[in-house]
C-alpha cells in the first residue's frame, strides 16, 4: 500500500528510469520502426495495453466484431500496469504499440518530454450520463462535500493520476485546501472494503465498481465525480512518436477501427456487460441491472489545458506540456464545449 501527499518524487524516479531504458531500446532497435510484424496472411501485428478497471470495452468489441480484423490487424489485448501512466515503457520499447491510462497519466509523461502521442479518446466526462465514478463515504461519516475532505485519507487506484488529480480540484472548487488530504493507493477491487471497514475516511472509485458500490446501503456518494468537469478525458490510447512516424497508416487503421467500435458500444449496451461479465469480478445479475457508459472519441483540448494547468498548481507535475507534445496530428480533437 503506497501513500502520498504528492507523489512527484516516486513519479520523477520513474521518469527517469524509463527515460534511460529508452535510450537503451533506441540504440537497440536502431530506430528502424517501419519493420512492423506480420502474420502469415499479411495483417499487421498490434499489441495494446488496456487498463484494469474500466473503459477497455470498446477494445474487446472492435474485436469481437471483426472491425480489426476488417482493417487488416492481428491484434492482441493485454492488460497493463495497475497505474497505467507505467504502460509508458512498454510502448516506447515495442513491447506493445499502444496502451491506455487517463488524461494525468499521460501528462506525467509528457511533462518529462517523452516522446509519446495520444492517438484517440476512450471516454470524457459528460452531464449527457450519470456519474460513473465518484467520491464513497460511509453513511455514519461527517463527510458531506469535498471541502470535508481537509485532513482526511482517500483511497485511490493509483496515485498522481486523473482521479487524484479530480479530488483536488473538487477540494479547491468547493473552498478547501488540497494540500491537506492524504492519498493512499489501494488496488482497484479493495476500494469498497477499504471505506467500508473505516481503513480509509473515503474512496474515489470509477466503472462497474463504482456502480456497484453506489447501491450500498452502508455508503454514501459525494458530489458529481468528473461530470462536474466535462470534457475531462478520463480514458485516451497513446503510441510512440517513433511507431506513429513508421507506421501511421496502421496506426489510423487501428483507431478507426475503435471508433466504430466506440459507436457500436454506445448503440449496444448488452455487449458492453457481456465483457464487463468476462473482465471485471462484479456479479453478472448485477452488470445487467446497470446503465453502462458512454464512450466518446473526442479529446477536448481546452479541457485538457484546464487539466495540464491545475496539476502543475496542484505539483502533480513538473512543468506544463505544449499541446503540440500531447497529440498525434491524426488524433480526433476539439475545442467545443459541451452544450
Amino acid at each position: 500500500m503506497e501513500t502520498s501527499r504528492n507523489p512527484r518524487r516516486r513519479t520523477v524516479l520513474a521518469l527517469t528510469a524509463l527515460t534511460a531504458a529508452l535510450s537503451l531500446t533506441a540504440t537497440a532497435c536502431g530506430g528502424d520502426s517501419t519493420n512492423e510484424a506480420k502474420t502469415a496472411d499479411g495483417k499487421a501485428k498490434v499489441t495494446v495495453l488496456r487498463s484494469n478497471g474500466a473503459i477497455f470495452e470498446p477494445l474487446y468489441i472492435a474485436q469481437q466484431q471483426g472491425y480489426f480484423k476488417d482493417a487488416g490487424l492481428d491484434v492482441t489485448i493485454k492488460a497493463g500496469a495497475q497505474d497505467t501512466s507505467q504502460n509508458a515503457p512498454s510502448v516506447l520499447n515495442g513491447e506493445a504499440q499502444f496502451a491506455m491510462t487517463d488524461s494525468s497519466g499521460f501528462l506525467k509523461g509528457a511533462a518529462q518530454d517523452m516522446p509519446l502521442r495520444i492517438v484517440t479518446g476512450l471516454q470524457s466526462a459528460t452531464t449527457k450520463t450519470d456519474p460513473t465514478d465518484g467520491l464513497l463515504v460511509k453513511k455514519s461519516s461527517a463527510i458531506t462535500s469535498f471541502s470535508d475532505l481537509e485532513g482526511k485519507t482517500v483511497g485511490l487506484s493509483a496515485l498522481g493520476g486523473t482521479i487524484q488529480f479530480i479530488v483536488e480540484y473538487l477540494v479547491q472548487k468547493d473552498g478547501g485546501d488540497p494540500a491537506k488530504v492524504k492519498f493512499v493507493a489501494l488496488p482497484t477491487t479493495s476500494l469498497t472494503d477499504a471505506v467500508t471497514s473505516g481503513k480509509t475516511d473515503a474512496v474515489y472509485s470509477f466503472g462497474a465498481f463504482f456502480a456497484a458500490a453506489r447501491t450500498s446501503d452502508k455508503l454514501n456518494v459525494i458530489g458529481k465525480g468528473m461530470n462536474e468537469l466535462p470534457g475531462m478525458v478520463q480514458g485516451l490510447l497513446f503510441s510512440s512518436q517513433e511507431y506513429l512516424a513508421g507506421n501511421g497508416a496502421t496506426a489510423k487503421k487501428f483507431i478507426d477501427a475503435v471508433g466504430k467500435a466506440i459507436t457500436y458500444a454506445n448503440e449496444n449496451p448488452d455487449a458492453v456487460r457481456a465483457i464487463d461479465k468476462k473482465y471485471t469480478q462484479l456479479d453478472a445479475a448485477f452488470i445487467d441491472k446497470q446503465e453502462t457508459a458512454y464512450y466518446d472519441t473526442q479529446l477536448n483540448t481546452t479541457v485538457m489545458r484546464t487539466v495540464i494547468t491545475k496539476m502543475n498548481e496542484f505539483k502533480l507535475l513538473d512543468k506544463e506540456p505544449t499541446d503540440e507534445a500531447l497529440y498525434w496530428d491524426q488524433a480526433p480533437t476539439t475545442t467545443s464545449s459541451e452544450e
